[in-house]
């Protein structure tokens, strides 16, 4: 019995997650980017049935000798994230690793609607390599967004640190700290598919599941689904997006105190040292 999921439910759950992203306002155009990583080769999958153009031999981003014999799914740059629900096979192509990380076979489809992998590629391979490498997962979803009250948020100086970020945004829902008990982690601007923002990214997401892209996005991963990962960032985004408004209305709005931020903690045994 199959113990990773097929290729057509990985297919939807990245459609799905889209959309909802798309819904967030969080990839307008082609913004944003999904890429999954799975412990099955190209027959185990089935890649050759829906993405039927093997191209062997292709130089990956970066080493990723802890995905040899996996497949990555990736959306194609330019793509509208919108559209990998109604068109899967037109805007998610796969890699599957070989032997020593630094090349892969790539699988696509003759009608396929960009060049090559999203420009994010290298943050995405990189995260995932770590995280195989560090805790052996057999899957793990990771997904670049840009949700507009996250990001706004960071574009405010005196937000911009992961201290006083997530005092912001957990502090307006009780179930905000429940869902991220580790919070988020802020970096500062860094130039988009930059050696510097995939190291970054990297660090960050060994100890937060959401790091922030200060003045451009976000990057969030899972182990569950797309779709899970999404979930995530909507409690983040709904506790900027209360932050932010409560801004707008001179700071009138209370929030959670620190004192009710740890009753919350207590009472559902978050392991978190936030609060």
């Amino acid at each position: 019995m199959s113990t990773h999921p097929t290729l057509t439910d990985i297919l939807t759950h990245m459609g799905a997650a889209g959309r909802r992203l798309d819904h967030m306002g969080a990839v307008e155009a082609g913004a944003g980017n999904i890429s999954i990583t799975v412990a099955a080769d190209a027959d185990e999958l089935g890649l050759v049935d829906r993405l039927p153009e093997a191209t062997p031999g292709v130089e990956l981003p970066l080493p990723a000798p802890a995905l040899a014999g996996r497949t990555v799914l990736v959306t194609g740059s330019g793509c509208r994230l919108r559209d990998v629900a109604a068109a899967p096979e037109m805007t998610v192509s796969a890699f599957v690793v070989d032997k020593g990380g630094a090349t892969g076979t790539w699988y696509t489809h003759p009608e396929r609607t960009y060049v090559g992998p999203t420009s994010e590629f290298n943050s995405h391979l990189a995260v995932h390599n770590d995280q195989v490498e560090r805790r052996g997962v057999d899957f793990q979803a990771v997904i670049h967004a840009q949700p507009p009250y996250l990001v706004q948020l960071s574009h405010i100086r005196g937000v911009r640190s992961t201290r006083d970020f997530n005092r912001r945004i957990l502090r307006w829902e009780p179930e905000t700290i429940v869902q991220l008990p580790a919070g988020v982690e802020v970096l500062d601007f860094m130039v988009p598919g930059s050696q510097t923002l995939m190291e970054n990214s990297v660090r960050a997401l060994r100890d937060h599941i959401i790091v922030v892209w200060s003045k451009h996005g976000i990057m969030v991963r899972s182990d569950i689904s797309p779709l899970a990962a999404v979930d995530k960032v909507e409690y983040a985004e709904t506790g900027a997006m209360y932050e932010v408004r409560s801004m707008m209305a001179g700071g009138l709005g209370e929030g959670l105190t620190d004192d009710e931020l740890h009753a919350v903690v207590e009472a559902f045994e978050v392991d978190t040292d936030l609060f």
